[in-house]
């Protein structure tokens, strides 16, 4: 049901319903559902099978808040420029159905709900790290996207902390099952990101982003990339057999995840089209929580 409301610049308040709608909106829940599962396998990895539920739960629920917080705080800052750009222009902020204070309270309120119960329900170490996340996505990586295109690189960092933050939740630690966890997720999202700053380049120009292919309009450097960083992904998908996280079991489902990602980067820079790119985008969402499944799956069965 699409939102008639609108918000008056000059006057105070939202002028129709819809406000518990948009609220959502600005979590992201979708885009956060696959921080949530990365949370988890990665504690799951660490042992928390052997764990309280409980401590479960509360990393679960304080991640999720710190997710939605920061999803919040991105949309307040970049407002403007999704006002220019069509897959944004409808969200409630750049739609004027939202004041501005109200989705930045809103996203800090979600936010230090959120580093609280991880600090009191689960470690400090883990409300560190999510703190940590929080502030490099919101101070670091969304002001850059505005000003380089490695903006990429700095975003892929939060974006893979969720590994660490499940890992930390579960051993209180910033030990190397972690951080070869963090690698996966990391290598993962740039074929990821290219694959959609490819889609909605014409987007991304309007609005005056420089990520790579509004930078360099032919395509080639996005592609390579994204062939380079799935390429590159084979490799650090294994080192979880190598630091002892999974058998050698393991590797025949990484090495068939990666192979089929690679092959679709590969018809990417070949084609440089929009389907090879949708199909990209979509290969990427489904291989991390298959990789994950098969990692988990191999952990329970060998450890």
């Amino acid at each position: 049901m699409q939102h008639v409301a609108r918000y008056d610049a000059a006057g105070d308040r939202p002028l129709a319903h819809g406000r518990t709608a948009d609220f959502v909106t600005l979590t992201k829940p979708r885009l956060n559902s696959l921080v949530l599962v990365t949370t988890v396998a990665a504690y799951y990895l660490g042992g928390g099978n052997e764990l309280p539920w409980l401590r479960l739960i509360h990393a679960i629920i304080g991640t999720a808040l710190v997710a939605a917080g920061a999803s919040a705080l991105n949309q307040f800052w970049e407002r403007e420029t999704d006002r220019l750009m069509r897959r944004t222009e409808s969200r409630p902020l750049p739609d004027r159905r939202m004041h501005p204070q109200d989705a930045m309270w809103f996203g800090v309120a979600l936010s230090a709900l959120g580093v609280a119960d991880l600090a009191l329900g689960v470690n400090q170490l883990t409300a560190i790290v999510a703190l940590l996340t929080l502030a490099s996505y919101v101070f670091l990586y969304t002001p850059l996207k505005l000003r380089t295109s490695l903006s990429t690189i700095v975003g892929a960092i939060p974006g893979a902390l969720p590994a660490v933050i499940g890992w930390a939740a579960a051993t209180n630690s910033l030990s190397i099952g972690g951080w070869t966890l963090f690698g996966i997720v990391f290598m993962w999202q740039m074929p990821h990101f290219l694959a959609i700053a490819w889609m909605f380049r014409d987007d991304y120009a309007r609005a005056g982003i420089p990520l790579l292919p509004v930078v360099q309009p032919d395509g080639r450097t996005t592609a390579h990339q994204a062939v380079l960083y799935a390429a590159g992904l084979i490799p650090v998908s294994f080192l979880p057999t190598a630091v002892g996280l999974a058998s050698a079991y393991y590797l025949v489902g990484a090495i068939a995840l990666g192979a089929i990602l690679l092959v679709l980067g590969l018809e990417f820079a070949n084609t440089r089209g929009m389907p090879a790119a949708r199909r990209l985008f979509l290969g990427t969402i489904i291989y991390l929580p298959l990789l994950w499944a098969v990692m988990l799956t191999d952990h329970f069965l060998h450890r």
